[in-house]
């Protein structure tokens, strides 16, 4: 039994590399999203992930943290404390801990390093360049999406200029489905510059040690913080420290010594101390202290022979139930049939006979599914529905957010066209169901006399997704008089082809 454990626990998700390995599964646990492209928009989306993961991953079950918190800035006063209580409480809790054990892309970056190349070592230069990310999360994260916010709504600068988690994750992983293949023709300079940032981050991770972590992470700078008052992480014992510096040169961050602001409290330098003066904060079930000069070597044997490790067992009990966590997430998510609240599927009642028999769905010439959806004003949610299939006159259905920045800059073209064609066209602005509360604000200050219907998505994106959405917000689909798409849009749009496809649509 004995040789058991110690065979088994070699094996153990307790190593670091391990447990990065298991946080990013965990925190991407919608594997079917891959396969089908389509982004988790249920109920687990409202919660921030520790880490840099981006909310439009594939596979993201957790909103973005320093996403969220950009978004938060126009938000009500109870989205910003939420998402900044949430923060709060990951810092307080781990401090950077979380860059060094539950951070996806901080597992990519290690990964990257692995390569074997000639590597650059740290220096005075890395050093100062280590502040740098002090510069990028008081201008990209706070100062620029409080500009934006002042004047109309936040913009999240760092997500959308900067993040190479974004790019990876929301771009690439996206594109890379056959079912998202018509985004491409709306990729522009934007994306280039961002993919070609992407490209530079990878290169850089080969030859620097957590390069984008070290220099440019907006998120490790603000976990960096709270780095000493952390409950978990490592802590020096200064009267046990001869100030050897052995841990210093054993890090590869840009640290002065353990546990400072730089530190990740990876635990490399726990072993090297001499005299045991470094130490872990918190609990030690999984974590292995100092052990040198603790006993002798013949004593040590005797140890692992005539007794056993009641650590070992723990953390075998422990792995079970995580890896039983990781795969019920895992099943949960793909065989997740969340109620969508009422979808109708019945052909609309203004059909005519030969478009009784049409084929029901979301694709250009098919006849599209409705939903009962809860009409939203400047007041809040009413008791009104609204089913797009069925308005009697040709309808926009437009997919939006208050927090999507591309969907509240074409939001006026929509209420133009409204306007402009109050007889014969009717307008719904669907707000999906992340933030949905931020609505009837942003609808009173922009839109409190509107001829647009605006209305909340079903239960976890029900309607989005029922009618051929993947992820991607702004998405338009126009349906004519008798409910029949025909234009879907996967981009933002502009006036002049809205006004163009409604045109065409009444000159049939």
């Amino acid at each position: 039994m004995k040789k058991f454990f110690k065979k088994i626990s070699r094996w153990l998700p307790s190593k670091r590399k391990l447990i990065q390995l298991y946080a990013a599964l965990l925190f991407n646990a919608n594997f079917k999203g891959f396969v089908s492209g389509r982004l988790y928009q249920g109920g687990m989306k409202n919660i921030c992930m520790p880490g840099l993961n981006c909310y439009s991953c594939p596979g993201a079950v957790n909103a973005c943290p320093l996403g969220s918190l950009q978004g938060s800035f126009s938000a009500d006063k109870s989205t910003l404390f939420y998402v900044g209580g949430i923060l709060l409480l990951y810092a307080f809790l781990f401090g950077r801990m979380i860059c060094g054990w539950l951070c996806p892309f901080g597992l990519v970056q290690e990964l990257l390093h692995k390569i074997k190349t000639p590597k650059l070592k740290k220096s005075r230069v890395t050093k100062v360049l280590s502040y740098l990310k002090y510069v990028i999360l008081v201008f990209f994260v706070v100062i620029v999406p409080l500009m934006y916010a002042f004047r109309d709504y936040p913009l999240p600068a760092f997500c959308k200029y900067i993040c190479p988690a974004g790019t990876l994750g929301g771009g690439i992983s996206l594109l890379a489905s056959k079912a998202q293949g018509s985004y491409f023709p709306s990729l522009g300079p934007l994306f280039t510059w961002k993919f070609l940032l992407l490209v530079s981050f990878i290169v850089a991770c080969v030859f620097i040690f957590r390069m984008f972590c070290r220099f440019v992470c907006p998120l490790g700078a603000l976990y960096s913080l709270f780095n000493k008052i952390s409950i978990f992480g490592i802590k020096v014992d200064k009267p046990k420290c001869t100030d050897c510096n052995l841990c210093v040169s054993k890090c590869e961050m840009d640290i002065r010594r353990p546990g400072d602001i730089e530190c990740i409290s990876c635990g490399e330098c726990v072993d090297v101390c001499p005299t045991k003066a470094i130490v872990w904060k918190g609990p030690k079930i999984f974590l292995k202290d100092n052990e040198i000069q603790s006993v002798s070597a013949d004593d040590n044997d005797t140890q692992k022979k005539n007794k056993l490790n009641p650590r070992m067992i723990t953390r075998l009990i422990s792995s079970i139930l995580l890896i039983a966590v990781l795969v019920g997430s895992a099943a949960f998510y793909w065989f997740d049939g969340a109620d969508n609240g009422v979808i109708d599927t019945a052909t609309p009642d203004s059909a005519t006979d030969d478009q009784a028999d049409v084929e029901k769905g979301y694709d250009v010439g098919k006849l599209c599914y409705g939903a009962a959806l809860t009409v939203i004003t400047k007041d809040g949610e009413t008791a009104n529905t609204v089913n797009p299939v069925k308005t009697g006159k040709i309808t926009v259905i437009n997919f939006w957010g208050t927090w999507c920045g591309p969907c509240v800059a074409e939001l006026p073209y929509f209420n133009q066209i409204a306007t402009e064609y109050a007889d014969k066209v009717t307008v719904i602005a669907i707000h999906s169901t992340m933030a949905q509360a931020t609505a009837p604000a942003y609808i009173a200050k922009h839109y409190p006399e509107s001829d647009m219907i605006f209305a909340n998505d079903l239960a976890s994106s029900g309607y989005y997704n029922l009618v051929g959405g993947m992820g991607g917000y702004p998405y338009t689909l126009i349906l004519d008089e008798n409910g029949i798409v025909k234009y879907k849009y996967d981009k933002s749009l502009h006036y002049e082809e809205l006004k163009n496809s409604v045109d065409a649509i009444l000159a049939e």
